[in-house]
């Protein structure tokens, strides 16, 4: 968690107010993007959506496509309203704090991430947003990068979500295997496709895989509570409001394509139920309120997917109301604790207690957001609880298996009752159970309004559902198509729901008079858990496995590095030819290749076999010479007199200076190889060999563009001053590269040279 008042720097007050002015141009994004999306709001609401496309690799038809409906418009509200309440909120919070540039900018990149994920209208656009957001979080995780806590906190975050993103990639590279296309639009106007296509359930998976990494869903929640470690602007920023959304938007907006199927469902209903039933336990085992306020997170995560998994419109409708309930009171209440562990220096429960008397203001704040998360008439939160009943209560199923989910609901949501007691009611009029590390001085404004503005919102919308009837219709329409609309409504009437909700009231305040009993009790160690699990891969199973890869792999013999490169290319690259049938090329099944040519090529395989099989230096030197002078023979059978010529004078040097360079060794090569090597040597070598012929011959069978030789042909004379074809390619169309050559050569002499000189040095004589 947060270690209270960690790397505050003590500031005079001018100083400080410098610091308020300058930070104030950064409140300018967040305030734009949402009055932006205020003004635009009423077109997107009409069914008018805003789009945008820029050109992005357009050979390989990617563009970076935008487009803002309903659904997104929900969303991208939530990430830039909450994020100027957020902003403004760091300026007192933040004050002292070392990097508050690299801050403010990863916070702003965050934003501008999160929106792009929710208007993405291309699934590699979404992608690539998707990772923006996993890559700034790290980055404002791993804040106070000095801290071991916050460094492993911030990779854990990465590497979790990070697996996600991969996975989802791999789901969206599949989408576009069965659609042609990465467009989402034209992907969820026919769902049927994938549905009855054999790639379905792999798309599912991954997709579910990146969404629950994402959503913090069991077992893949462990890095919601480690994150808590950020500043808690960052934890009421990312953690209750928009990146733990994100996974949340994905399965709304992919809903259409996915939902309706029994792997859907049972998926999204069982991973939900645990996540909510494992979150809200947890949290009743807290002394830490942000471990409360994560954990009381992952439990609201898990209702809205096991909502999600109802897949009946009622229940996705609930799950709509639910997540905007949730950022309100949420976020509000993370910036409560943030305040009161800046005022107090510490965040611990059971110190806690009587700071009405220091902050009567913040006290109606966090009450006012207590009473919608512990879902009170008229709160906003009171209203998606019993959206939530209702859609457990409709739900096509068995009369069990209703029951069972009525059960599960209540029973988290009275965790929720009884910890809405603690961080509204308890902390504030309760009493202190110790002293505090430091006395409060009187809480800045800025602490006060973010949080008061969202605690009073929840009410707000409460007293008046209707407000928000088009923003959830229009975010509904683009989830459940053909949907009925949206009339939110906080009175039905004596129901089922309703009495639930009474049940629920009843169960969280008897959980609240053994609470005490449950955070003091000592936290029991399971030798099987989410968190132990990922110590082990990380810290045990990885290291081992990658230190036996690299003792395998890196035995010290050059031998095996060879093999292993070559065969690694001849499977590569030969494979493809045999797959693709090369035998059928017309270049490699023509006839009438005369004598000569063919026993010009049987001497050049005798020599190369003599310069493998020969036992002394100097016999393979001889050898190799013999297959470079049959060289020159092939190229006077074909016509070309000036290559046999240089091919002539180039082997004849090559031998003379091998023989030169040899003399000083010893005219044995060393201990013949065991027969087991030779044999793969061999094969490898005739691979090899087979692999380079057949591409040579497969690529001169191919003509993508007009031959460059009659080009060379015609302007040899006139543009390069020479008959000789060759020569003028080599030293005027092709100048700049001999000249390269000749430079890689030179640079290899002044080597050698250099390395003759030190040898003559330390040997006392020149070699």
């Amino acid at each position: 968690m947060e270690p209270p008042g960690a790397l505050r720097i003590a500031q005079s007050e001018p100083t400080r107010s410098l610091w308020r002015w300058m930070l104030l141009p950064v409140l300018a994004p967040p305030l734009a993007l949402t009055g932006l999306l205020l003004s635009r709001a009423p077109a997107v609401l009409a069914g008018r959506p805003l789009g945008l496309s820029i050109a992005w690799v357009p050979s390989l038809g990617l563009s970076l496509d935008l487009s803002l409906d309903g659904l997104g418009l929900l969303f991208a509200l939530l990430v830039a309203g909450i994020g100027t309440l957020v902003f403004l909120y760091s300026m007192p919070y933040m004050a002292g704090e070392r990097g508050l540039g690299r801050y403010y900018g990863a916070l702003i990149l965050f934003m501008l991430a999160m929106l792009g994920v929710v208007t993405a209208a291309n699934l590699i656009t979404l992608f690539v947003f998707w990772e923006l957001t996993g890559i700034s979080s790290y980055l404002l995780i791993g804040f106070r990068h000095e801290e071991k806590e916050s460094q492993e906190s911030a990779l854990m975050a990465l590497l979790i979500t990070g697996s996600g993103g991969l996975a989802l990639l791999a789901g969206f590279i599949l989408l576009q295997q069965v659609y042609g296309t990465f467009d989402m639009a034209t992907i969820l106007a026919q769902p049927g496709l994938l549905r009855s296509h054999p790639y379905y359930g792999w798309v599912l998976g991954l997709v579910l895989f990146g969404a629950f990494t994402k959503s913090a869903q069991f077992p893949f929640h462990i890095w919601l509570p480690r994150a808590m470690v950020a500043p808690t602007p960052i934890s009421a920023y990312l953690h209750s409001a928009t990146m733990v959304k994100a996974g949340l938007y994905l399965l709304l907006r992919l809903s259409p394509l996915l939902a309706n199927t029994a792997a859907w469902q049972v998926t999204l209903l069982v991973v939900g139920a645990l996540t909510m039933l494992l979150g809200s336990w947890r949290a009743l085992r807290q002394r830490d309120l942000k471990g409360i306020l994560a954990y009381t997170t992952i439990s609201i995560l898990g209702m809205i997917v096991a909502l999600l998994g109802l897949a009946t419109e009622h229940a996705v409708e609930a799950a709509l109301v639910l997540i905007v309930a949730h950022a309100l009171y949420k976020g509000a209440l993370f910036l409560v604790v943030g305040a009161i562990d800046h005022e107090t220096g510490t965040r611990d429960v059971a110190l806690l207690g009587g700071l009405r008397r220091d902050m009567p203001v913040l006290a109606v704040a966090a009450l006012l957001a207590a009473c919608s998360m512990a879902g009170l008439p008229p709160t906003f939160g009171f209203l998606a609880k019993e959206a939530a009943y209702g859609a457990a209560e409709g739900w096509r199923a068995a009369a069990l298996q209703v029951g069972v989910a009525g059960v599960l609901l209540v029973a988290a949501n009275a965790s929720n009752v009884a910890l809405a007691v603690v961080l509204g009611y308890r902390i504030f009029f309760g009493a202190a159970g110790g002293p505090w590390p430091r006395k409060p001085h009187g809480v800045s404004w800025l602490l006060i309004v973010p949080p008061g503005v969202l605690g009073a919102a929840s009410w707000l919308l409460g007293l008046v559902p209707g407000a928000l009837d088009g923003l959830v219709g229009g975010a509904l329409a683009a989830a459940v198509p053909r949907s009925q609309g949206v009339h939110l409504q906080m009175w039905h009437g004596f129901n089922w729901p309703l009495a639930l909700s009474a049940v629920t009231i009843a169960v969280g305040y008897a959980l609240y008079r053994i609470w005490p009993r449950l955070f003091r009790a000592p936290a029991r160690r399971f030798p099987l858990s989410a968190f132990r699990a990922y110590d082990w891969l990380l810290h045990t199973a990885l290291p081992r496995s990658a230190a036996s890869l690299a003792r395998l792999a890196q035995d010290g013999s050059l031998r095996v590095y060879l093999l292993a490169m070559l065969v690694v290319v001849v499977l590569i690259a030969g494979g493809p030819l045999v797959a693709g049938g090369l035998w059928s090329n017309p270049v490699l099944s023509q006839e009438g290749l005369s004598w000569p040519e063919l026993a010009i090529a049987g001497l050049l395989v005798t020599a190369a076999l003599a310069v493998v099989v020969a036992r002394t230096r100097l016999g393979a030197i001889i050898a190799l010479g013999a297959a470079g002078a049959l060289v020159t023979l092939l190229y006077v059978r074909f016509s070309a007199p000036d290559l046999a010529l240089t091919q002539l004078l180039v082997e004849s040097l090559g031998v003379i200076l091998l023989l030169l360079v040899f003399h000083f060794l010893s005219p044995q090569f060393g201990p013949w190889p065991p027969k087991r090597h030779v044999a793969v040597d061999i094969a490898v070598a005739a691979a090899v060999g087979l692999l380079m012929g057949t591409l040579v011959l497969v690529a001169n069978g191919v003509q993508l563009a007009p031959s460059v030789a009659e080009y060379y042909l015609a302007q040899s004379l006139p543009s390069a001053h020479g008959r000789n074809v060759v020569n003028a390619i080599v030293a005027d169309f092709r100048g700049f590269d001999t000249m390269g050559e000749i430079t890689v050569l030179a640079t290899a002499a002044f080597g050698l040279y250099a390395l003759l000189e030190l040898r003559s040095k330390k040997g006392g004589r020149r070699q």
